[in-house]
């Protein structure tokens, strides 16, 4: 497993309990806002202390567990597009009846009609911190959102890529079960639920999704090579000055977690942990065991016993 970045050393940390997939942390809003392209916010500075990230990584990957971790520990939003066009369509905005009368026809949005709806929260949040969640999808997209955000002067400071390999991918999609109404994922490997068969929170079963099996996954693998990986140069190449790439490597969501969250708290130090977060790694602390384990891996570190950083990108 590597580590691909390059600011400071990282340690080796234990892993934690994966945490289910959920995609209840979206935010939600009491109503759409309007949307006004040439808005500029010249007063609003840019000083690399907010934390404005994209995450892509293959489908199965792990983007919506390690999301939802992030926004469990820190305050951070999580801006689903999904669920900010269906309430424009719910309420009846210019966007959401524009958007309500292309989906009607069976045709897919055009990229500017989703740039509308992604700009209609992002207005709102000033110094928020957030993770955007289904847009970009396309290097047109990516081009489309860096221009709006830069005229903002609200750019862009964190894109991770999740690389895991294809084959775990594919070999994780047998043993993948969900809770529909919630978007739960469990694993019977890795990630398992406390009953089988059945969800955590809910008690209500899961089922299997209708693509996940080897031929329908290898084509979204492909679909996401074809479109995805021009966005990654993109991001990668000398002419991204504002957002950083890194690449985060591993097999499971509890083997990249620690890589993620390392990221987080070195780059963005102005991002604050959740009350809530906090009151459980003291509880947790408390524990000798848990004690014993933090002493170990302080000595690790002090020991050089841990992914060294190898590459980066700014």
């Amino acid at each position: 497993m590597n580590f691909l970045f390059a600011r400071a050393p990282s340690i080796r940390i234990a892993p934690t309990p994966t945490a289910p997939r959920s995609i209840s942390h979206s935010v939600s809003v009491s109503k759409a806002l309007p949307f006004y392209l040439n808005n500029l916010r010249s007063t609003e500075q840019n000083d690399g202390k907010v934390l404005r990230m994209l995450m892509f990584g293959k489908p199965g990957a792990g983007k919506g567990t390690l999301s939802a971790r992030l926004v469990k520990k820190y305050d951070i939003l999580s801006l689903s597009t999904g669920d900010l066009l269906r309430q424009h369509i719910a309420e009846g905005t210019e966007i959401g009846r524009q958007a309500e009368e292309i989906v009607a026809q069976g045709n897919l949005l055009p990229d500017d009609v989703m740039l509308k709806v992604v700009a209609s929260k992002l207005e709102s949040l000033n110094n928020r911190h957030w993770i955007l969640d289904g847009f970009p999808r396309t290097l047109g997209q990516g081009k489309l959102l860096d221009s709006y955000l830069q005229n903002q002067n609200t750019p862009l400071s964190l894109v991770v890529n999740l690389d895991v390999a294809d084959n775990v991918i594919l070999s994780r999609i047998s043993d993948r079960w969900v809770h529909l109404p919630s978007g739960r994922v469990y694993n019977m490997s890795y990630n398992r639920p406390k009953v089988d068969g059945f969800d955590d929170e809910t008690g209500e079963p899961l089922t299997k999704r209708p693509d996940d099996n080897p031929d329908i996954f290898s084509r979204r693998l492909k679909q996401f090579y074809d479109s995805t990986s021009p966005l990654l140069a993109y991001y990668a190449s000398p002419g991204n000055k504002s957002a950083r790439l890194v690449t985060l490597q591993g097999e499971t969501s509890d083997e990249i977690w620690p890589q993620l969250d390392a990221v987080v708290r070195r780059s963005f130090p102005a991002v604050r942990e959740r009350a809530s977060s906090i009151a459980k790694r003291r509880y947790s602390l408390s524990d000798p065991f848990a004690m014993e384990r933090e002493k170990r891996a302080i000595k690790r570190a002090a020991a050089g016993d841990g992914p060294n950083p190898s590459k980066f990108f700014n």
